[in-house]
């Protein structure tokens, strides 16, 4: 029986590759009990620093299984309904970063867990779409209240509400991908956008990302709270010290701060 997902590790980065083509990568119970597992494992194997998710071409992932809604018993669905938005929901937890490399369509399921990556990198074929709604739904697993957070009321309505599909071009106009590059760049540019990353001190990327969601929505002065107290907790480590130190040797010497 095929895995319905391709592991490796490549200098530090896991990168997890969702591989049902003949699907486009539509995530079924297996792939969504697979993903869970690899992300875990990923996130608490001290030798990944990064996590990439992809797919296999042509598609990133085209969400759900249509096969999942053959299930008769409600209580059976949501309860794997729900398991599948905390698989998702897992990426923003993960203290470390987690990049999505969109190689092709994302929709449903597989657009809600683009939008959880901390970075998204497009290649010119891929798209975003919300279709829920040429099936009688409505996006779920968080993926209505992430878009909402990441570009804002009015562009969401037009989203799921306007009919619009945003190719890659107009999905970084929107600001729901960092970048768009040559599909042949694709996996280039992200690794090199995981050597930018790897500079920044992990301990510093964990704390950043726990503030980053949790600030969205507070009043200014609940936020500054937050980011103070998050930053006492990095002066006190190790890791800051080592830093601060070369930091101010560079200072001496005359040398350029990064």
């Amino acid at each position: 029986m095929r895995e319905p997902l391709r592991i490796h590790t490549d200098e530090a980065a896991r990168w997890i590759t969702l591989d049902r083509p003949a699907v486009r990568n539509a995530i079924d119970v297996a792939t969504q009990q697979a993903l869970g597992a690899a992300l875990v494992d990923s996130a608490t194997d001290d030798g990944v620093r990064a996590i990439v998710l992809t797919g296999t071409d042509p598609a990133f992932s085209a969400g759900g299984d249509l096969d999942r809604f053959d299930e008769t018993d409600h209580t059976a669905f949501r309860f794997a309904s729900h398991e599948l938005t905390q698989v998702i929901g897992l990426v923003e937890r993960i203290e470390k970063p987690v990049v999505a490399a969109l190689n092709g369509v994302a929709t449903g399921a597989g657009a809600q867990l683009a939008l959880a990556c901390d970075v998204r990198i497009a290649s010119e074929r891929a798209s975003l779409l919300w279709r829920e709604g040429h099936l009688g739904l409505l996006p779920s697993h968080g993926g209505i209240a992430r878009l909402v957070q990441l570009v804002g009321l009015a562009q969401a309505r037009d989203v799921v509400l306007g009919g619009y599909e945003l190719d890659a071009a107009r999905a970084y106009d929107v600001g729901l991908v960092s970048e768009v590059v040559a599909h042949e760049a694709l996996h280039d540019r992200v690794r090199e956008r995981l050597a930018l990353i790897a500079r920044r001190s992990p301990d510093a990327y964990a704390v950043a990302k726990r503030v980053l969601g949790a600030v969205g929505g507070v009043p200014l002065a609940t936020g500054q709270a937050v980011e103070t107290l998050g930053q006492s907790l990095l002066v006190g480590t190790g890791e800051f010290a080592d830093r601060l130190a070369r930091a101010r040797a560079r200072r001496s010497g005359g040398a350029e701060q990064t």
